[in-house]
């Protein structure tokens, strides 16, 4: 009976019958071909034993009284991230910044109720994220992430979670200043935005989708000083950035390396202008920390952001297609002006159409909003007019954004006022065609 050296019984073991035996001869070597893949493999195994001769061990398994087999087993010592020192005046790592920081921010759970297409009310709920700014349990979100809740709740990294309520915001700036009963909190360090430059590495830390809490993300700035028209229509300057942001990380803190809070994470760019999805990945957008931190201050002492021009009108577009329609120039409609107000002072009347403040055009409200930011409560500018189809200017000294309660009752008088307009100015070639909304400047 024929054995080969690839059908041998093993040693002490009796031979097999060949005919139970099946023995398949060995195939012949492959001829040599691919030579640029085994270059590509060569270079990851001299990688990986590269990375191994920097401190491994050794774990030799036996494979036979004569073979052995090394395996090279990883040998690296626990990360620890010292937070000892941070001081934030030298620059930091990623996971020293989220270390000493992740305990500063929040994700938020906001309770409100929405209209249903059947006009119904019907309970819904939105999350976002913030940041604590002092041991006494004062946050700075976003507005949107509060706007027209019900209820708000608070969580911290270690599980802990408090109620908290509004202390007030500014929906122009998109702020909002929340306020939990609680002490000895550790605030973040705020720094200087307009010391960004473009390149530098920011890192932000949010609940991205509203379940992926305390995710940290990591880029560059990739603008500073961002025009960026927002789905209202306003206008805002915003920090340009390549670190992921998504729905849930707004309100949260953006870092520098430093670990100090440069930016609110607040917005994210959508594929389509009829879209509320954000789904462009890669621009990301944050307010800058210098443009509204008196703001916040502000709404921490007083309630509200104070100082705010308001000048006491109700306005409707006139847009390019509608003015063409109508004989009138684009710009902003007048279509009720507040008794008392520095509108009526000014000698605004309903009908005029708002083209320009000082040098500045204006083609619609949104314009009208972005610009007054340049004013505060008591300065005084010119407004070009289109009156009856002239060109006229009045100067306007603006009066101070009303509260809440204030508005409300202007509302209702404003309300009448239109009411009674109506009837009177049906034919009027002035009056404006599409009717007005409340919404107060």
């Amino acid at each position: 009976m024929y054995y080969s050296d690839y059908n041998r019984p093993p040693e002490g073991q009796e031979p097999i019958e060949a005919s139970h035996y099946h023995v398949s001869p060995p195939e012949p070597p492959k001829k040599k071909r691919g030579g640029a893949v085994k270059l590509v493999a060569l270079g990851l195994c001299c990688a990986i034993v590269g990375g191994l001769a920097g401190g491994a061990g050794v774990l030799a398994l036996k494979s036979g009284e004569e073979n052995t087999t090394t395996v090279y087993q990883g040998d690296r010592p626990a990360v620890v991230v010292d937070i000892a020192n941070v001081t934030a005046k030298e620059p930091l790592t990623a996971s020293q910044i989220y270390a000493a920081s992740v305990g500063s921010t929040v994700g938020i759970t906001v309770d409100t109720v929405t209209t249903n297409l059947w006009g119904q009310k019907i309970p819904a709920a939105a999350a976002g994220s913030g940041f604590v700014i002092s041991e006494d349990g004062y946050i700075v979100t976003n507005y949107h992430v509060i706007d027209e809740a019900t209820a708000i709740q608070v969580a911290f990294v270690d599980g802990t979670t408090y109620d908290a309520t509004l202390v007030g915001g500014d929906q122009d700036n998109d702020i909002a200043v929340l306020k939990i009963e609680a002490t000895g909190l550790t605030p973040v360090i705020i720094g200087d935005s307009d010391s960004l430059v473009v390149g530098e590495d920011v890192v932000a830390i949010g609940n991205p989708l509203g379940e992926l809490t305390y995710t940290l993300t990591k880029g560059v700035v990739s603008a500073v000083n961002r025009s960026l028209t927002m789905s209202g229509g306003l206008v805002m300057n915003m920090i340009q950035t390549d670190t992921a942001i998504n729905s849930g990380n707004s309100g949260g803190p953006l870092f520098n390396m430093y670990g100090q809070v440069i930016g609110i994470t607040s917005a994210k760019l959508s594929n389509s202008s009829s879209s509320s999805d954000a789904t462009i990945e890669g621009l990301g957008f944050a307010i800058p920390i210098n443009d509204v931190w008196d703001m916040i201050q502000d709404i921490i002492e007083n309630g509200r952001v104070t100082g705010k021009p308001y000048m006491g009108i109700t306005p409707a577009n006139v847009t390019e297609s509608d003015a063409q329609k109508y004989g009138m120039s684009v710009g902003v409609y007048v279509n009720a002006v507040t008794p008392g107000s520095a509108a009526e002072k000014a000698g605004l009347v309903q009908g005029d159409i708002i083209t320009a403040i000082d040098e500045t055009t204006i083609t619609s409200y949104s314009d009208l909003k972005t610009a007054l930011k340049n004013y505060k409560a008591g300065d005084t500018a010119t407004l070009t007019l289109d009156r009856n189809g002239k060109v006229d200017t009045v100067s306007i000294t603006f009066d101070e954004y009303p509260t809440d309660e204030e508005l409300e009752q202007q509302q209702a008088q404003q309300e009448a006022q239109e009411e009674q307009q109506q009837e009177e100015q049906q034919n009027s070639y002035y009056n404006w065609p599409f009717g007005g909304s409340w919404f107060p400047y």
